[in-house]
């Protein structure tokens, strides 16, 4: 295989991995049941005018498994804390006490687990839809190289190649999505 050939797979595959993690770092927002510190990625809140992620703002940790405990480090950001996750739709209601907020994480319903097994294959046919899509650009920088002068027979090894790499990152987010989904509806 010629430089090209192989940078034209080394670049495909970096971007295949960095759909994989993306799908991976959205999953880890689901909520499955058990409280989790990454459930409040994401939030934003407003820090003297900006809006800052709350993992910058403030402590966040899970002293079991129903429960979210946000420590601010500022007193003053309990109340702007609390209405940014409010906001985010995240279907929390925190409790404040005046030093933390605290927030129960209720057990999941049985169509609220289905709804998240939706999303999540939802977000799984977009990870496939980005993995289809850079194919089909590497399949294009292919048939560049053979208007270029590289042989026809190289072109092919190439293509073959392309697709057995994007058949694996479909694998692989067709595995992901199903060990995601037992964990969803594990009660």
């Amino acid at each position: 295989m010629t430089e090209e050939s192989k940078f034209i797979l080394e670049a495909m595959q970096e971007s295949m991995m960095n759909a994989l993690q993306h799908l991976e770092k959205e999953f880890h927002k689901y909520r499955t049941g058990k409280a989790n510190p990454q459930m409040l990625e994401g939030v934003k809140v407003d820090y003297y005018g900006t809006m800052t992620p709350i993992e910058q703002v403030s402590n966040i940790n899970t002293p079991d498994a129903r429960l979210i405990v946000v420590q601010p480090w500022e007193k003053n950001m309990l109340s702007p804390l609390a209405k940014a996750i409010m906001d985010a739709n995240l279907g929390f209601n925190p409790q404040n006490n005046g030093e933390v907020l605290r927030i129960a994480v209720p057990p999941l319903t049985e169509e609220r687990r289905r709804e998240l097994v939706k999303k999540a294959r939802n977000e799984a046919e977009n990870a496939k839809v980005s993995v289809r899509n850079m194919r089909r650009s590497a399949v294009e920088d292919a048939k560049k190289l053979e208007k270029e002068g590289i042989p026809e027979d190289e072109i092919k090894v190439l293509e073959k190649e392309i697709q057995n790499v994007t058949d694996h990152y479909i694998s692989k987010i067709d595995k992901i999505v199903e060990t995601k989904e037992k964990d969803i509806m594990t009660v």
